[in-house]
């Protein structure tokens, strides 16, 4: 039996962590399925996940293999059960879309040439770049209920229900991918009608050709198609839901994989969020999962991972635990150009920063590589093979194709045990926040889609707000404070912690009205690089300016022969001037502590209204952090925890489990040793923690 309950996954009565292995069945060699299954263990793993590729089993209509009977390797229930004798558990993985390498994205050539008008097109009515389908399109629908059909019974028989090892099942993969890479819609003759009824169900104005916006329509397109595919994607997964339940999967929970890394980053990563959120809180039974792919755990980037866990749970339903579906180990070196190598200790401080925030379950990928078969049918594509890496797959993998150990495998192996030695306590833990909460608009993310005009211009001011909110996350980490997300759009808003935003220029009406009355009521707001002036759609709207009394004046930027700075004044007088290189000033106003340098305007303010506080700094400045510090204390919020570590490379984070255990997790991103001194609320702390730790450091520790 197993329950999702109070952020845990409860496995016959008990709590567990999970790792899994991501293994793949199908590039192995059958008689090399054992060997990497009993390495996974050794490794630590309880548990092993697959994707389960339709294009494999199913490479013409009417031949269906999922019992071995073309190739030996495609029997997957054996698989499944050889994990079981070793008595791991088992993730399933079955698409429709897989990814993975695999050519069409895990579908097979049939499906699409056989419906050629389920290829999305774009704007201008051209073929889309991207290999998706038309999700909704009852052909495409009617094709996937037979792969359904064919595949779900084999795990029905095998689910944990079942005294199986089959704990969770995946329902596609990285929905909604496809068409943010290409940052275009998927639109069908379909899609387009089922827009125009999705418009009049909801109440919308009627769009009469939503293929071509204009510059009336471009803002309202941008709203309502960026609102309806995210219910066509919920729909789509509530769909795929009733085919695996129809077959026999009941009782486990149904795995939603968010996707949105890129470039070593975690920056776009909440558009996938926002894609997908819809979905998979539609109802009970859905758990998410990050996909994340950040390289080396950096200064620059170690707080993205901290956001990309922060606003996952933000945006849950408050059973679901967090999980990471595909947690990045290995080398890197995706290219096999020798060019990319990641150290074992960054994945490492990984794994132990996403226990610490909270993640019940991590499934490595990829754990070991291997080959692409050949395709049965060939399509005369160069190689023939099921995937466009080449014979060879998951060279990065800490074991590779050929199955050697590579030096990735002893780090990870070394961390899985000591996670799996604390796991009666971590499984329960929850992370301990100070009285901070940083806000999350996912709208701010629906930027999955561009056109010229009105659409690229509302695209741009969004994506310009994420620098300031990456900016804010890595200071208030330095700072020493460990806090929760919230998403300011739909949730209520704790007025028991002071609530920090970096705030897009583009904000709707109704949620600007939210934010004016969480600091009538009490509220303490900290506003950052932005300023809302404009609703979701471009139209001015002052409502949290009228509501502060200020009076915004034309943007500043910096230039090549403009030197844009701030001066402080009042009880900032003491900090130095600071550059910027974009502003939104104001006319003078009361309780400034910030003005631009020449023109003397104000961007940095306090303002008092209701019963609440509101705090602005409407520029982006390099992370002084005297001056973020003094703004956010005068709110009312101090880290409780302080190592005192000035180069500000050692972040330090606590939880408590259900039974009442505490621990602390540090990590230190730098390469230098560090000398600590450690005290909670001013006083010492325990004397078990280290008080000097070594370079690239990352441990969980007792308290």
């Amino acid at each position: 039996m197993i329950e999702i309950t109070n952020r845990q996954i409860v496995i016959n009565g008990h709590p567990e962590l999970i790792f899994a292995g991501e293994i793949h069945y199908f590039r192995l060699a059958r008689s090399k399925w054992e060997d990497r299954i009993l390495r996974a263990k050794d490794c630590g793993c309880n548990a092993i996940a697959s994707y389960i590729p339709w294009l494999v089993h199913q490479e013409v209509e009417d031949e269906m293999d999922v019992t071995g009977r073309f190739r030996p390797e495609n029997d997957v229930a054996a698989f499944i059960d050889l994990c079981h004798h070793h008595g791991l558990w088992f993730v399933a993985r079955p698409g429709p879309f897989i990814m993975a390498e695999m050519k069409n994205e895990g579908i097979p050539y049939w499906v699409a040439r056989k419906y050629p008008h389920l290829r999305p097109t774009n704007w201008e009515g051209k073929p889309s770049r991207s290999k998706t389908l038309d999700y909704l399109a009852p052909e495409f629908l009617a094709a996937v209920q037979r792969w359904y059909a064919a595949i779900m019974p084999l795990l029905a028989e095998r689910l944990i229900t079942q005294k199986g090892p089959i704990i969770a099942v995946q329902l596609d993969n990285e929905v909604g991918m496809l068409s943010w890479v290409h940052n275009e819609p998927d639109l069908t003759e379909w899609v387009k009608a089922d827009f125009v009824e999705w418009l009049a169900r909801n109440g919308k104005p009627p769009i009469s050709n939503p293929s071509l916006p204009t510059e009336v329509t471009a803002g309202a397109i941008h709203r309502d198609l960026g609102d309806y595919y995210r219910d066509r994607i919920r729909r789509y997964i509530a769909e795929l839901r009733k085919y695996a339940e129809d077959a026999g999967v009941k009782s486990v929970p149904f795995l939603v994989n968010i996707h949105g890394s890129g470039g070593g980053k975690g920056t776009t990563f909440p558009v996938g969020i926002s894609q997908l959120f819809r979905a998979y809180t539609q109802s009970d039974g859905y758990v998410p999962g990050s996909d994340h792919y950040l390289g080396e755990l950096t200064r620059d980037n170690a707080g993205d991972l901290y956001r990309i866990n922060a606003f996952m749970r933000a945006s849950m339903r408050l059973e679901q635990p967090l999980t990471a579906l595909e947690f990045e180990v290995g080398s890197g070196d995706y290219g096999e150009t020798g060019a990319a190598w990641q150290s074992a200790a960054s994945a490492r401080m990984k794994v132990l920063l996403s226990i610490a925030q909270g993640n019940r379950l991590i499934n490595y990928y990829l754990l070991a590589g291997g080959r692409n078969p050949m395709l049965r049918h060939l399509v005369g594509d160069g190689n023939d093979r099921v995937a466009f890496t080449g014979e060879r797959h998951g060279f990065a993998a800490p074991i590779d194709p050929e199955g050697k150990i590579g030096t990735h495998f002893e780090g990870l192996r070394s961390v899985t045990h000591d996670m799996r030695k604390l796991a009666q306590h971590l499984a329960t833990a929850e992370e301990e926040h100070d009285n901070l909460a940083l806000g999350f608009f996912p709208d701010a993310y629906k930027t999955d889609f561009n056109y010229p005009g009105r659409i690229k211009d509302i695209n741009e001011a969004l994506e310009a707000s994420r620098e300031h909110l990456e900016s804010i996350t890595r200071t208030l980490l330095r700072l020493g404070f460990r806090y929760p997300a919230v998403d300011v759009e739909n949730q209520p808003l704790d007025r028991q912690r002071v609530l920090v935003i970096a705030v897009p220029r583009y904000l709707a009406r109704t949620t600007q009205s939210k934010l004016v009355d969480f600091v009538k009521n009490g509220g303490k707001l900290f506003i950052y690089g932005d300023f809302p002036l404009h609703d979701e759609v471009g139209n001015e709207c002052h409502v949290l300016a009228d509501a502060l009394e200020v009076a915004p004046l034309e943007a500043v930027r910096a230039d090549g022969d403009y030197h844009l700075s701030f001066t402080a004044s009042s009880w900032a007088k003491d900090e130095p001037e600071v550059r910027s290189y974009r502003a939104v000033p104001f006319a003078n106003t009361s309780g400034v502590f910030l003005h631009t340098s020449d023109s003397g305007h104000a961007v940095g303010f306090e303002r008092t209204f209701g019963s609440g506080q509101c705090t602005a700094i409407t520029g982006g400045i390099p992370a002084h952090l005297s001056l973020f510090g003094r703004v956010i204390e005068r709110l009312g919020a101090k880290p409780a925890i302080n190592s005192h570590d000035d180069s500000g490379g050692t972040w330090t984070t606590t939880m408590k489990s259900a039974d009442g255990h505490r621990y602390a997790c540090i990590i230190n991103l730098d390469h230098e040793p560090k000398n600590l001194r450690w005290e909670e609320n001013g006083q010492p702390m325990s004397k078990h923690l280290p008080t000097r730790i070594g370079g690239r450091y990352a441990e969980i520790v007792p308290l």
